[in-house]
């Protein structure tokens, strides 16, 4: 590896690697998809729409469950003892966030696609119709759609916020050990599942840019963004005036090289900054278009997956 890039990545203070980085972004991706799927499902409900024939919605179904798992099959591996990673299901440690974390993604998941068969409930009955165990098993989860999908919520935002405070269990980095951070994996969760299932729903179902769920999910993005930018301005303020080694640690993030530079660059130009620009500069005939939205949203996708990234790295360089 480059001796430059080696330094980056590899220095005597990391405790995490990359690979929590990408974890911390996919249960991001799921909290937020979910939370954004049942937005859109109250709005069509709201308009006598059929609920899963949204694009969105189809595409939260698809991203969800796989990003979900995924993480958290790379957070096993990441274990120093992977294969006894079972321990922790059965050794209860109230006083341990892994394990908090670990109760919330096992709920989560199996509510998950519970509410899933709830929402594809006529879909499904296909099956139902062929197997009568089966149907009458799909009709008794239908029946508790309304309870499920607010636990779900819950579990979302959960799950959208423990990605924070899983790494303010890493004591004496003053930047991870900061009450804001919660809220703002949580709000930045939210900004990639609408990001995620738009690009989904346009690549993998056909579904229109001009659609109204997409309008929809687009203004919720809005107030989304803009409370992320507020978390992220507090967030670094509450460091500077913490001064001693918080307000070392938010020099070092913002000023020092490479992660300052992925911060300004990925994190503020590329998934906030520029997205606005080309969307309120470029014409209507260019920004109305389906590769266009895609584009915009793989810009916010990156943004997030960065700010994963910086924050994990760049909060471990300073030590209290």
């Amino acid at each position: 590896m480059n001796p430059s890039i080696n330094a980056v990545l590899n220095f005597d203070t990391m405790v995490w690697p990359w690979p929590i980085a990408i974890y911390l972004f996919l249960a991001g991706v799921s909290a937020g998809s979910v939370m954004v799927a049942v937005a859109v499902k109250r709005y069509r409900e709201f308009h006598g729409q059929a609920v899963a024939d949204s694009g969105i919605v189809k595409a939260m179904a698809l991203i969800a469950p796989i990003s979900v798992i995924l993480g958290l099959g790379i957070l096993i591996v990441d274990l120093t003892k992977p294969l006894e990673f079972w321990k922790m299901m059965i050794f209860w440690n109230p006083t341990s966030v892994m394990f908090w974390g670990v109760m919330v993604l096992s709920v989560y998941i199996v509510v998950l696609f519970l509410y899933m068969a709830a929402l594809f409930h006529q879909p499904l009955m296909v099956f139902g119709r062929r197997f009568p165990v089966v149907g009458k098993l799909l009709n008794l989860i239908k029946g508790f759609e309304g309870g499920m999908q607010w636990v779900l919520v819950l579990l979302a935002v959960a799950l959208g916020a423990y990605t924070g405070f899983l790494l303010s269990a890493l004591k004496g980095f003053p930047l991870l050990n900061n009450p804001v951070l919660p809220v703002l994996f949580l709000v930045s969760g939210i900004s990639s599942g609408a990001a995620a299932t738009i690009l989904f729903s346009l690549l993998c179902f056909k579904e229109s840019a001009h659609s109204q769920d997409i309008h929809f999910v687009h203004t919720i993005e809005k107030p989304v963004l803009m409370t992320e930018i507020f978390l992220l301005i507090t967030f670094f303020l509450g460091l500077v005036f913490a001064g001693g080694a918080s307000a070392e640690a938010a020099r070092v993030a913002l000023m020092g090289e490479f992660w300052s530079t992925v911060f300004w660059v990925l994190v503020v130009f590329c998934g906030m900054v520029l997205p606005w620009i080309l969307q309120w500069t470029l014409p209507k005939t260019l920004t109305g278009r389906s590769g266009f939205v895609a584009a915009l949203c793989l810009l916010s996708l990156t943004g997030v997956f960065a700010l994963r990234h910086f924050i994990l790295y760049a909060g471990q360089m300073t030590v209290a």
